[in-house]
């Protein structure tokens, strides 16, 4: 039997952060911040200003314990203990900027235990999907028989996004900088709201930024306001998405080893 959380009983329909205060002790701006399944929220902000913090306070259930004096409740309600201590019930999945295996596994025998230790059904079939997303993700194909250990850090992004959208049973996504990934970042948040996750995501880059649902500004440890897309930042993302394409067009021909003498 599956315990993915995503049963009828436990199914996490939204998560909410009550704001604490900001470093030098002042109340966040921002009161509280409701996201539900399917909705990707962005924190931007400058280096040091608390993204991390933010998605630590998520991924900790924190109640009023934590530096910011957060609290997270989910559905509506304060969590109980096995939120924050039982594996069974993990909140948050996180995809760091860093991310090395360590196993000597295929792909496939990696695959093939986590379904395993989430007695999935069917774990033929997922593990085929991950890995077919996963490629498509990466666009530097790798095959089933491959090490995880040679993978590039691209792949293993790909690799564990993928994963995460399928087989990991916490319902939100925490992402730190995925820009760096080197992989195609509108499909990979496609793939996790087609599986019913909440994105919280931590980024620089603007068509992330305006692919959210919203963004949320952190200033000095806090929450200083929520902002939706404009209209005219809608219409934007049409053009960044166009100079994004020329910019990954660019790359392929330097891996190909041309010259860019004419672009």
């Amino acid at each position: 039997m599956e315990e993915f959380l995503g049963t009828a009983e436990e199914k996490v329909t939204e998560i909410a952060i009550t704001g604490g205060r900001a470093k030098d002790g002042s109340p966040e701006a921002v009161a509280a911040l409701t996201v539900r399944v399917g909705e990707v929220v962005c924190i931007v902000g400058p280096t040091g200003s608390g993204k991390s913090r933010l998605l630590a306070d998520i991924e900790w259930v924190a109640r009023g314990d934590t530096p910011t004096g957060r609290h997270v409740t989910i559905n509506g309600a304060v969590p109980d203990d096995r939120w924050r201590f039982d594996p069974q019930h993990k909140l948050v999945a996180q995809l760091s900027q860093n991310m090395n295996f360590v196993m000597d596994l295929s792909v496939r025998e990696f695959l093939a235990l986590h379904a395993e230790s989430r007695q999935a059904a069917a774990p033929g079939e997922k593990i085929a999907r991950i890995w077919e997303w996963a490629n498509e993700l990466a666009g530097e194909p790798f095959a089933l028989d491959t090490p995880v250990t040679s993978l590039s850090g691209g792949q293993s992004r790909a690799l564990m996004i993928a994963d995460t959208a399928v087989l990991s049973a916490s319902p939100v996504v925490l992402i730190d900088e995925i820009e760096n990934a080197g992989i195609d970042r509108r499909q990979a948040l496609e793939i996790l709201i087609r599986e019913e996750k909440i994105v919280l995501m931590a980024t620089h880059d603007p068509i992330l930024a305006l692919m959210g649902d919203r963004r949320v500004v952190i200033e000095g440890g806090a929450m200083r306001r929520v902002i939706e897309p404009s209209p005219a930042e809608r219409a934007n993302l049409d053009e960044l998405r166009a100079l994004d394409a020329r910019l990954m067009g660019l790359r392929e021909r330097l891996r190909r080893g041309e010259r860019l003498d004419e672009i």
